[in-house]
């Protein structure tokens, strides 16, 4: 709250009359996943509304209040021209930023047109091309503004961002895991379908939130989270191959919801150029 003139307290910037902190969810490339991962906690979303005023989410109110925001979710990655001054204008108004998902924090699966030349796609996708204005790369939101926190997933986990919402309206730290997905099986005693079956897993680089949700049953994680805060590709490529993965196979896994992501990148274009 800050002093009234007339007397008394005014809001702060970014709370409404009765102290409710405001909360904007902002849209960039994506397929809308995340966002309907904030809609789709359902019963949470009572309270939720309780304590914060929802400024700003097109996905689920034509209503636009402005500006500044004491937090604000992105998701998407930024794609084109008007995409870095919009990313700009998201930093400039909130107080703190939070991207959410594979598209905002590792250039999502159009990512993948980093890997060739994005002239040769608008060619063969367009029959306009001169009317489409792109960048070159898809690139993450934390590659053109700062970023206080990277909440990542293709989707979000709900729990996850259900605690980042809540940590930050009681001013502390969220508590979002940064180990690897390994973490989780050994929790939930699922057994290793690695060490059991010889499936190759990318659990052992991937970043936990999933619950270990494929290896639950029986399939391999697909690192959907993107990498772990620890990896070690130069011991761990070597048993996707002695699992049957060829050179390809480990491209094309490390090329999916989070192709760009810098330790994913390095380690598929190493692989490529074998």
């Amino acid at each position: 709250m800050t002093a009234d003139p007339a007397g008394g307290t005014a809001p702060a910037p970014g709370e409404d009359a009765d102290g409710r902190p405001s909360l904007a969810v902002w849209k960039f490339a994506s397929c809308d996943g995340c966002q309907l991962t904030v809609l789709d906690c359902e019963e949470e979303l009572v309270a939720l509304a309780g304590a914060v005023r929802v400024s700003y989410f097109l996905e689920a109110s034509t209503e636009a209040g402005e500006g500044p925001y004491d937090l604000s979710l992105v998701e998407g990655s930024v794609t084109t021209p008007q995409d870095l001054a919009r990313i700009a204008h998201v930093r400039r108004v909130s107080r703190r930023l939070v991207t959410i998902g594979a598209c905002a924090t590792a250039g999502g699966v159009q990512a993948l047109r980093n890997f060739a030349e994005v002239g040769d796609f608008l060619s063969v996708v367009y029959a306009r091309p001169d009317y489409i204005a792109t960048l070159a790369d898809s690139t993450p939101v934390s590659a053109h503004v700062p970023v206080d926190l990277e909440l990542r997933g293709c989707p979000i986990d709900r729990g996850q961002l259900l605690e980042v919402i809540t940590a930050y309206l009681a001013g502390r730290s969220p508590d979002v895991p940064r180990h690897s997905v390994c973490f989780e099986c050994k929790r939930r005693g699922t057994v290793c379908v690695t060490v059991a079956r010889g499936v190759p897993c990318l659990g052992p680089v991937t970043h936990a939130g999933c619950g270990a949700l494929c290896p639950a049953y029986g399939r391999g994680c697909y690192g959907c989270f993107g990498p772990s805060d620890s990896t070690n590709f130069g011991a761990f490529v070597p048993l996707l191959r002695r699992d049957g993965m060829d050179t390809l196979d480990v491209v094309r896994v490390l090329r999916t919801f989070n192709a760009a992501a810098p330790e994913f990148a390095a380690v598929s274009r190493r692989e490529e150029a074998r």
